[in-house]
């Protein structure tokens, strides 16, 4: 079992592929959803997916190798790409990984909770904080 120090990056993660898929939702493509809105939702799912790869590198490596499906130096790759690429951005690389890699993502992290260890208490007031409102579906699968 892993440190429950793993909880909170997996949670910060589902929170912000939460809200990507929300933000995303209603554009059929990567140009619509790069220029509408003046970009707000774009720059916002940006912002996000800088914080996804950014928590995914505080993960513990062993819980990481248990999970080789997912390409976790991709995902913090991608964080560097956002971060100091800004101007030259692919829209079409965003939009996949909304739609190819963040579902998959999701799974494997929501599956990665039950390989921490953690006290009931802990899990119980991080899903209770706002922060994690977008998660709280999850409440009933990890509450016991």
């Amino acid at each position: 079992m892993y440190s429950d120090n793993n909880l909170v990056y997996i949670f910060t993660m589902l929170e912000c592929a939460e809200k990507i898929f929300i933000y995303a939702h209603n554009y059929l493509d990567a140009e619509e959803l790069a220029w509408d809105a003046d970009q707000r939702d774009f720059n916002a799912i940006w912002a996000l997916l800088l914080v996804i790869g950014e928590e995914s590198k505080k993960i513990e490596s062993d819980l990481k190798k248990e999970f080789q499906q997912i390409p976790w130096p991709n995902i913090a790759g991608m964080r560097n790409y956002l971060a100091h690429d800004y101007s030259g951005i692919d829209h079409e690389r965003v939009w996949e990984v909304i739609k190819a890699t963040l579902p998959d993502l999701k799974d494997v992290l929501i599956t990665m909770i039950d390989r921490i260890t953690y006290p009931q208490e802990s899990l119980i007031r991080a899903l209770d904080s706002p922060y994690y409102q977008h998660i709280q579906h999850l409440r009933d699968k990890l509450i016991k």
